[in-house]
């Protein structure tokens, strides 16, 4: 939030008071990070004895909790009981602290901390180079007026006792930002993919892909500069890009403390290798998730009949689907979610799960974490304690999406044990993923179980929710084999993959603003992400929906699935089948390259789909691009969002492969093509060997039996390539590229 009036001046009603000096500097051991440096940071310049008096300092600690990370905890009143962060599960002990003549310096791999003495000096250098520093008026505490003319946070939803509590006391700290510096990530965001210039608020709501609200807001962000920061507060984080002070990244939360990471690079896939390293990096997902996910779609009407129609069809026409998708209405109507199959429509469920699994399909059903009074879980779960209570003891409801629906507390752990045994029931059944949907509509008028602050819970609440399934798929169907479909999450979110990016709409244009936030979701530590292909809202034109169809499958995870209509290739038109039949093809000859970019998210936390901004950091032509990206390291694909069939791109420099078509051209510039509905731009990276597989009939199959590697020109000596089977067999290759022209 912005708290100044200009350079100059505070907003009325605000007064901030600043670190104006280092007046004292410690070096000490931490019970947590190792060596740290403790420095004492008046509010006022110390000139003479009477100036300590009447007067707040702020305390300013500097740690390491992983090489090359920096550690930074603000505190104004130390006594003020610490606000739970996130889980960090790659936290240990790296840092060495010194004291100096001129002031104090922590050292964490190539990542040094300076703190001078005197006026308040914080930089931070990578290698010899300052990579960003707080000066002059940059962290401080700030008191508000009642009627402070600030704004208090974003609203969630039609209620305003959903929006972020108006709070007194905030903390906020300011980093440089230098010329031609360029910020990225903050969860998934569907407007630019360059942050500067905007106000950007971490906190999660249900506001679609053409809003500037966010399912996914993570409080990281990604410098060019080579170096990213981690606000480690899942509450509400207010970050002003360049959009209060131009030279500086500001960001806030309230209360008496914050706490952040700079974390070293210096290029953005080191800086994400860290990040994930520190805050969690995703499992290896099976290989059958990769696959076409065929949904139901939201409100139309079905039944066993019309899934077998479905799965028939798409056999017939050669379409391989590897998961079908029952969305709300497996459930009976206002009874959300009571776990129960329609007996109306669904007599038999245990059967029918077990013909698709015949049909050799995995089964997924939607959740979400809220209990319909008019469910039978409702009186059982209110009486239990396991439903969110308000202060005076009864429990929060509201009417929006259900009716008198009321929360899961998943702070509670017999709450968590309580839901886990519904799914265990579903899972027995036969179920073999879950998309979990929801998660952002949390009120902070509320009393947790466990006291948790109602403020960061409204963000970490969709963790928690997560993590529930997460963890009974993992128990029922062990590691390795959990998936889920989640809309919501926060940092730490990218642990429990899948996740796609919500409600858009079925135009062109809402498929460039899924793209965008996909790839800022990238940039903020997500390896694994769908989306609606058509688009969710509406029905597509035909034309929209062959495009979309080509990016989704060429996406990181593929599904079919809309509001009002079905998504299925025939009810379009017969060409709607034959790109369907194209790219799921594609994709299924890809899955030796695609799974073994699964296993290397697992062990560098490096996303599926890339921003070329990760694999060609020092092309400053590649910093703005939000409409193509790179799958895995070695395919540049440029969907279509055009009706007329012209996309325009950028090519970094070398010899690029059509992989379509085999034409050779020379990057290092822009392209203009035209294509039809079953091509699109899709180049491989000069001097890649791409693992090619022999089946285009299923995801998970021997991608050893058959394989091709296939060399494409501009490289030279020899690359090592790694294939590695659904059932874990890895074999590697060591190819000569010299002799490859084209």
């Amino acid at each position: 939030m912005k708290f100044t009036d200009g350079f100059w001046q505070m907003r009325p009603g605000v007064a901030a008071l600043y670190a104006q000096e280092a007046y004292e500097i410690d070096r000490r051991e931490d019970g947590v990070d190792g060596e740290a440096l403790t420095v004492l940071a008046p509010t006022k310049v110390i000139e003479r004895r009477g100036d300590v008096l009447n007067r707040p300092t702020l305390t300013v600690s500097l740690s390491s909790p992983l090489e090359g990370v920096v550690r930074v905890r603000v505190e104004h009143h130390r006594g003020t009981p610490a606000t739970p962060g996130f889980p960090l599960p790659g936290a240990g002990r790296a840092g060495a602290a010194r004291l100096t003549e001129d002031g104090g310096e922590l050292v964490t791999g190539d990542l040094r901390a300076r703190v001078g003495r005197g006026a308040w000096d914080l930089s931070f250098e990578l290698a010899g180079r300052r990579l960003t520093g707080s000066g002059h008026r940059s962290l401080a505490w700030v008191h508000t007026a009642a009627d402070a003319s600030i704004d208090p946070g974003p609203v969630d939803g039609a209620a305003a006792e959903t929006g972020v509590p108006r709070r007194r006391h905030f903390m906020h700290a300011q980093l440089d930002l230098g010329v031609g510096e360029l910020v990225y990530g903050l969860g998934e965001r569907f407007g630019p993919l360059v942050k500067n210039g905007q106000t950007v608020d971490i906190w999660n709501a249900d506001g679609g892909t053409s809003s500037e609200q966010a399912y996914k807001n993570v409080p990281f962000y990604l410098s060019s500069a080579g170096y990213g920061v981690f606000v480690n507060d899942p509450g509400h984080v207010s970050f002003e890009v360049g959009s209060e002070a131009v030279e500086r990244v500001q960001f806030s939360v309230s209360g008496e403390a914050i706490e952040f990471f700079v974390i070293a690079g210096p290029t953005p896939a080191q800086v994400l290798e860290r990040y994930t390293a520190l805050t969690g990096r995703p499992p290896i997902v099976p290989a059958w998730s990769y696959g076409l996910w065929l949904s139901t779609s939201f409100t139309t009407d079905y039944d066993e009949a019309t899934v077998t129609s479905f799965v028939d069809e798409m056999a017939r026409r050669e379409l391989p689907i590897s998961v079908f998708h029952f969305d709300c209405f497996w459930m009976r109507e206002f009874t959300w979610c009571d776990f129960r199959w329609d007996e109306r429509v669904f007599p038999d469920p245990e059967g029918m799960l077990r013909r698709l699994h015949d049909r050799d399909l995995k089964v997924c059903v939607w959740i979400n974490p809220y209990i319909a009074q008019h469910s039978e879980l409702f009186e059982e779960g209110a009486a239990r304690g396991f439903l969110v209570r308000r202060h005076d003891g009864s429990v929060w409801q509201w009417d929006m999406w259900q009716a008198g629906m009321g929360l899961v507390d998943f702070t509670n752990p017999d709450a968590v044990a309580w839901y886990q045994s519904k799914l265990e029931v579903l899972l027995g059944q036969g179920v073999d993923c879950v998309k979990t949907d929801f998660g952002e509509r949390i009120p902070t008028d509320v009393a947790w179980f466990d006291g948790s602050d109602p403020e960061r819970m409204h963000n970490l609440y969709a963790q928690l929710y997560n993590r529930a399934v997460h963890d009974v798929l993992v128990r029922v169907r062990g590691e390795g084999e959990a998936v889920l479909f989640a809309r919501s999450g926060t940092a730490g979110g990218q642990t429990m993959p899948v996740h796609w990016g919500g409600d858009n709409t079925s135009s062109f244009v809402s498929m460039a603003e899924t793209l965008r936030g996909g790839l800022s979701l990238a940039l903020s530590g997500y390896a694994h992400w769908s989306h609606d292909i058509g688009g969710f809202e509406g029905t597509p034109e035909p034309l929209v929906f062959k495009r979309w169809t080509a990016f989704g499958l060429l996406s990181s995870h593929s599904r079919f699935h809309g509001s009002e209509s079905y998504r299925v290739p025939w009810s379009f038109d017969e060409e709607a089948v034959e790109v369907t039949r194209v790219f799921t093809h594609l994709k299924m000859r890809l899955m030796p390259y695609l799974f073994q970019l699964g296993i290397a998210a697992a062990a560098t936390g490096a996303p599926v789909m890339r921003p070329l901004i990760l694999e060609f950091p020092d092309d400053p032509a590649v910093a703005y691009l939000d409409r193509q990206y790179m799958l895995g390291a070695d395919l540049l694909v440029a969907p279509v969002l055009s009706a007329s069939g012209e996309v325009e791109f950028y090519l970094p420099a070398g010899p690029w492969t059509h992989l379509l078509t085999g034409e050779v051209v020379e990057g290092g510039g822009w392209r203009r093509e035209v294509h039809d509905v079953t091509s699109l731009p899709l180049y491989v990276r000069p001097g890649a060997v791409l693992p090619w597989g022999a089946r285009t009939d299923r995801p998970d199959y021997d991608y050893l039996d058959g394989l091709q590697l296939r060399v494409f020109p501009g490289g030279s000596g020899i690359a090592t390539i790694t294939v590695t089977t659904p059932d874990g067999r890895a074999q590697s290759f060591d190819v000569d590229r010299t002799a490859v022209t084209g």
